[in-house]
């Protein structure tokens, strides 16, 4: 963004600090009519023909700007992937608590990445593994969807479940 006598090209369109029309001008002529205002001559459109220009305060204007972009990431949220780690032949209490976990996650709005490791000779029954993810999603079906659907990868089988 261009400001006073970093603006080249001549003539430009003015837009008076008030937002009325002021014309097509030179440079000088509305360099002057600005500083007269004691504010700034700021190139706001420069690749329309003729490029557009406005009388306005140019440091309240970057201090407004970084103000917004304070707010705005203020009130953005970073949505984290949290790993619940299951086994095959977990226990019916452990289940529940793994899956109460699971279920804060996504309250609060994280993914959840649900883990089932293999041991050993486990990774030659594959289904009980698939029977204990597919349980884990119907457990939190009512806060979550599948965004990433079951599947093995080496000795691990992963799935991602995301917030409704």
């Amino acid at each position: 963004m261009r400001v006073n006598r970093q603006i080249r090209i001549s003539p430009i369109r003015v837009i008076a600090a008030d937002g009325s029309q002021l014309g097509i001008l030179e440079v000088d002529k509305a360099l002057a009519i600005a500083e007269e205002q004691g504010l700034d001559l700021v190139e706001v459109a420069p690749m329309a023909r003729p490029p557009v220009a406005r009388i306005m305060d140019y440091g309240k204007f970057k201090f407004e700007q970084a103000k917004q972009a304070r707010i705005a990431k203020k009130k953005q949220h970073v949505i984290q992937l949290k790993e619940v780690k299951f086994r095959p032949g977990i226990d019916e209490h452990d289940f529940e608590t793994k899956t109460r976990h699971a279920r804060r996650f996504l309250e609060e709005g994280n993914k959840v990445k649900v883990t089932l490791m293999f041991r050993g000779r486990q990774i030659t029954h594959p289904e009980l593994g698939r029977a204990v993810v597919t349980r884990v999603a119907t457990e939190l079906a009512d806060i979550s969807k599948i965004e990433a659907d079951a599947r093995l990868e080496g000795k691990a089988m992963t799935m991602i479940l995301t917030p409704k």
